[in-house]
C-alpha cells in the first residue's frame, strides 16, 4: 500500500475510526504533550508488538517498540526453560534498552512486557500453576476466581512483567474447538460473572489504591468477539448468523470488564458474517468504541491482522484503520513497520488515526504508572521475591480451586475412599503433572517432553492421593501396570486417564469420541477382576466416553486441574464437599454437533453429584459411529501428530514431530496459523522415520522446498525405496505442493515411511495424510 493513494474503503475506515480527544484534564494533558514531541517514527513504533524471540534490547532501543510479547514458545535468551531469574534479567533489558535518552529532546516511553499467563504464570518454572478456566467455571466462586487472579499477578510482577493477555471470556458453543478449556462455560451470564472477577483479581478494583499498582498487572479480555461460536468450532473460522443474537451471547461479557477498568482487549482471529475482526470497522470500532464506550487498548492476535482480505503479516493499514492499535507480528516486526511508516507518510494512514493509536498505548502505560516515574522492572514491588513464584499461600488457593472444580458424574456408592483401604492407582496420566496441567503450560502446547522434574513445588494426583491417603490410614500403590504386577488384592482402584495436552487450533476435534483406550482397558481389566474402580477424567472438554462411564464404578470430571493434584484426593476422600457443577453440557452422542437443549446431553448444564448422592445412573449407549468409521486418516495436521502415530530418528522419538534426535532437527514454523507446520532440518546420512495406523494405500505430503536437497534423498517402504532427489530440486521456491505416494512408486507402502537424506537439507511439511487411491494411480509431485 505503501506510496499509493488510500483506496475509498480505507479513507471511509479512517473517519471513522480516528478522533482526536481535546485534552480534557491533565492525563490527558500529558499524553498530548508526549504527542506533540514525538516522531512519526517513534509513533509507529508503539504500535509494533514484536516477540522476544525474533528480536534484542538492541533492536528496541533503535526502534523504541511500545511493546513485546512472549509467545508461548518464546522463552528468555530462546530458552522455553529458562529460569525466573533470567525473565526478570531480560524485563530489565527491555526497559532500559527502551529508556535511553533520545536526541532533540523526543520524550522516552518506557516499553511494557506481555505474556499468556491464562492459568497462572504458567510459563515460568516453578510458578502456581491454576486449573483451566472450563474447571473454574465449575466451580461457580467468583470471590474464588478473584483471588486467582490477584495471586497470578502477583508471580507475574516478581518476573518484571507488566501485562497479561487474560482473561479469555469466550463463550464456547461447540465442544469441538480445541480452545474449549480457555471458556468458562457455555452460558454468557457465567463466563461474564468469572471474566470480571479474573479482571478485578488481575487489575484491582478502579478507585482503589492498588488499581493497576503494585501487586496488580494489565489484564486483556478476549478474543473480541465470537471465537466461540464458530462453525463446527474450527478455530480461527466463520462465525455466521443474526448479529444481534451473536451479540447476545459472545459480547455480554465484555461490558461488565469493561466497567470494571479493563485494560485492554484483544481481537479475534475469525470472521463475522464473512468479516475479519482484525478488519471489521463496524464491530472493534462503531460497537466496541463508540457503542460499548471502551477507551482502552485494541491488542492484535499472532498475525491475525495478516488474515484479513488484502493483507499480509507485513503489510496492512486495513486493521489500523478498522480500529486495532497494536499489532502482534511476532517475526515480520521489521517490515510491518517500515510498511506502516510508509502509508503514514503518504496519507494511507491518517496522522489523526496514528495520534488516536498511539494516545491509546500511552494512556494504557499511563494508568499503569509507567509514565509517571516507575522504575525499572527489578527495583519494583513483588519483583524478585522468588518466594512468591509458587508460594504455599498460592498453592493452596489453587488446590482449593481445583477441588471445587471436581464435577461428579457417577457414583455407586464407592466414593468418598473409605478409611485405611487399600488403594491402587493407575495410568499414565496419574502421575504427569504435564498432562493434568493441559496447554499452555511451560510450552504453548504443554505436554511433550515435559516432565515432573519441570514443576517443583507442584503435586501430581498420584502424590495427592499418597499425601491424603497416608494421613488418614490408607495404603496406597501405584499400579504401573494395571492390575499385572499387584501383590495385593487392593479395596478399590483410581484410574486416571484423559486427553494429552494441547492448544489452539491443534487442539479442534472432527466429532466428540474419546479414542484413547488406555483408561477403559484399566477399568475392565479391574472390574473383571472384582476390584471397585473410579474414573478420573482428564479433559479440556466434555467428551464421549460412555464406555468408560459403564465400566466404572464412579467417575469425576477433573478437567485440566494444574500443578496441585491434591485438591483431587481432597474430594476423592471426602475431605472437601463434591460442589462442582457442570459449566457446559455433556454429550449423550459422539457426533459433535452442538447440543439443542437437555433432551440432546446425557448431563445437563449445572449437573453434578453430592459424594452421598449413589442414585444408579444405569447403563448408557456404547454406540459411536465416529469410532467404526476408523476415525481420521490424518498422520500430522494443525501442528501436531495425530494418536498412535510416531517420528523417530535413529529409534529416538521425535514427540509431536519436534525437536532434534538422530541428526534431525524439527521446530514449528508458520503457514496458515501459528506453528500449524514443521521445518524439517536433515544433518548427513540421516533419516525420519514415520509411521501410523493403517488408513489406506497412499500417503499425501504438503510440502515446501526453499533450498533444492545437495544429495540424494529417498523415500523408503518396506523393501521399495524411490529416490524423489530430482522432484525435490524441481520444488525448490515453488511454494507448497503436495506429493501423492502410491504403490506405484513404493510397491510396498503400508502404515510406515521414511524419509533419508544423504546431505544437509530442509524440508517444510504442512500435513501427512493415508488415504485411498484408486488402483495402478500414479504417485506425483
Amino acid at each position: 500500500m505503501a506510496g499509493c493513494a488510500p483506496p475509498a474503503e480505507l479513507q471511509t475506515a479512517a473517519s471513522k475510526a480516528a478522533t482526536v480527544i481535546a485534552p480534557a484534564s491533565a492525563q490527558d494533558a500529558q499524553i498530548a504533550d508526549l504527542l506533540a514531541r514525538m516522531s512519526v517514527e517513534r509513533k509507529v513504533a508503539q504500535l509494533i508488538m514484536p516477540d522476544i524471540g525474533s528480536i534484542t534490547p538492541d533492536d528496541v532501543e533503535k526502534y523504541r517498540f511500545g511493546t513485546v510479547l512472549n509467545g508461548g514458545n518464546s522463552g528468555p535468551y530462546g530458552n522455553d526453560f529458562a529460569p525466573a531469574r533470567d525473565w526478570l534479567k531480560l524485563a530489565d533489558e527491555f526497559w532500559v534498552a527502551s529508556t535511553k535518552p533520545l536526541e532533540n529532546g523526543e520524550p522516552v516511553i518506557p516499553a511494557i512486557w506481555g505474556t499468556d499467563a491464562v492459568h497462572g504464570h504458567a510459563n515460568v518454572i516453578g510458578a502456581t500453576i491454576f486449573p483451566h478456566n472450563i474447571a473454574l467455571g465449575a466451580t461457580g466462586d467468583a470471590d474464588l476466581i478473584e483471588r486467582i487472579g490477584a495471586a497470578t499477578a502477583t508471580e507475574i510482577e516478581v518476573t518484571g512483567i507488566d501485562w497479561t493477555f487474560a482473561p479469555t471470556v469466550a463463550v464456547a458453543r461447540d465442544d469441538r474447538w480445541g480452545r474449549t478449556y480457555e471458556s468458562y462455560s457455555e452460558n454468557p451470564e457465567l463466563v461474564a460473572k468469572m471474566g470480571v472477577a479474573m479482571v478485578k483479581g488481575l487489575q484491582g478494583s478502579p478507585g482503589a489504591a492498588d488499581f493497576l499498582r503494585d501487586g496488580r498487572v494489565i489484564a486483556t479480555a478476549k478474543h473480541f468477539f465470537g471465537d466461540g461460536g464458530t462453525e463446527q468450532g474450527v478455530d480461527q473460522g466463520e462465525v455466521n448468523g443474526d448479529i444481534e443474537d451473536l451479540k447476545a451471547i459472545h459480547v455480554t461479557p465484555y461490558p461488565p470488564a469493561i466497567n470494571a477498568g479493563l485494560g485492554s482487549v484483544m481481537a479475534s482471529f475469525n470472521s463475522i458474517n464473512g468479516k475479519k475482526m482484525h478488519g471489521n470497522t463496524a464491530l472493534l470500532t462503531d460497537l466496541l468504541r463508540d457503542e460499548m464506550s471502551f477507551d482502552g487498548l485494541v491488542v492484535g492476535d499472532w498475525n491475525g491482522h495478516g488474515q484479513i482480505k488484502g493483507c499480509t503479516n507485513t503489510d496492512c493499514p486495513q486493521a489500523l484503520l478498522a480500529g486495532l492499535d497494536v499489532y502482534m507480528v511476532p517475526e515480520d516486526w521489521k517490515a510491518l513497520y517500515e510498511t506502516t511508516l510508509a502509508q503514514v507518510r503518504d496519507g494511507t494512514i491518517p496522522m489523526a488515526r496514528l495520534d488516536e493509536a498511539v494516545a491509546r498505548v500511552l494512556r494504557l502505560k499511563q494508568r499503569a504508572g509507567i509514565l509517571d516515574g516507575e522504575v525499572q522492572p527489578s527495583l519494583r514491588a513483588n519483583a524478585g521475591d522468588w518466594a512468591k513464584l509458587g508460594s504455599p499461600e498460592h498453592r493452596a488457593i489453587a488446590r482449593e480451586a481445583v477441588a471445587k472444580s471436581m464435577v461428579i458424574l457417577k457414583n455407586n456408592g464407592v466414593l468418598p475412599l473409605r478409611e485405611g483401604a487399600k488403594i491402587a492407582v493407575a495410568g499414565a496420566a496419574a502421575d504427569s503433572i504435564a498432562q493434568q496441567s493441559g496447554g499452555w503450560t511451560i510450552t504453548w502446547q504443554g505436554g511433550g517432553e515435559l516432565t515432573n522434574a519441570d514443576f517443583p513445588g507442584a503435586t501430581s494426583i498420584l502424590a495427592g492421593i499418597r499425601e491424603v491417603g497416608k494421613a488418614q490410614g490408607n495404603t496406597v500403590v501405584h499400579a504401573e501396570n494395571g492390575v499385572t504386577g499387584l501383590v495385593d488384592k487392593p479395596d478399590v482402584a483410581v484410574v486416571v486417564f484423559g486427553e494429552k495436552p494441547y492448544a489452539e487450533f491443534v487442539g479442534d476435534r472432527k466429532d466428540l469420541a474419546f479414542r484413547d483406550e488406555e483408561g477403559l482397558a484399566l477399568l475392565r481389566d479391574f472390574r473383571a477382576r472384582g476390584i471397585p474402580t473410579v474414573a478420573v477424567f482428564l479433559s479440556g472438554r466434555p467428551l464421549w466416553v460412555n464406555r468408560e462411564l459403564n465400566a466404572a464404578d464412579a467417575f469425576v470430571a477433573a478437567w485440566l486441574p494444574g500443578s496441585e493434584g491434591a485438591g483431587v484426593a481432597d474430594v476423592l476422600f471426602g475431605k472437601t464437599p463434591a460442589s462442582g457443577r457442570l459449566s457446559f453440557s455433556w454429550p449423550r452422542e459422539c457426533g459433535g454437533e452442538p447440543l439443542n437443549g437437555p433432551d440432546g446431553a446425557l448431563f445437563t448444564y449445572g449437573y453434578g453429584r453430592k459424594l452421598s448422592d449413589t442414585t444408579p445412573l444405569g447403563s448408557v449407549s456404547e454406540e459411536c459411529t465416529a469410532l467404526t468409521a476408523g476415525g481420521q486418516s490424518d498422520w500430522f495436521a494443525a501442528g501436531r501428530l495425530a494418536d498412535r502415530v510416531k517420528a523417530l530418528s535413529k529409534g529416538t522419538e521425535l514427540p509431536d514431530l519436534r525437536g532434534e534426535a538422530g541428526g534431525i532437527v524439527v521446530r514449528g514454523i508458520d503457514r496458515n496459523a501459528q506453528e500449524d507446520a514443521r521445518l524439517i532440518t536433515f544433518g548427513p546420512s540421516t533419516a525420519l522415520d514415520l509411521s501410523g495406523p493403517q488408513g489406506g494405500n497412499a500417503i499425501r505430503i504438503t510440502y515446501a522446498v526453499n533450498t533444492r536437497p545437495e544429495g540424494p534423498v529417498t523415500l523408503v517402504a518396506g523393501g521399495s525405496t524411490f529416490d524423489v532427489t530430482q522432484a525435490l530440486s524441481v520444488a525448490e521456491g515453488k511454494g507448497w505442493r503436495e506429493m501423492v505416494l502410491t504403490p506405484a512408486c513404493l510397491p510396498d507402502l503400508g502404515n510406515s515411511l521414511t524419509i533419508r537424506s544423504q546431505a544437509p537439507f530442509a524440508l517444510q511439511v504442512a500435513s501427512i495424510s493415508q488415504e485411498s487411491a484408486a488402483e495402478g494411480a500414479a504417485c506425483s509431485f
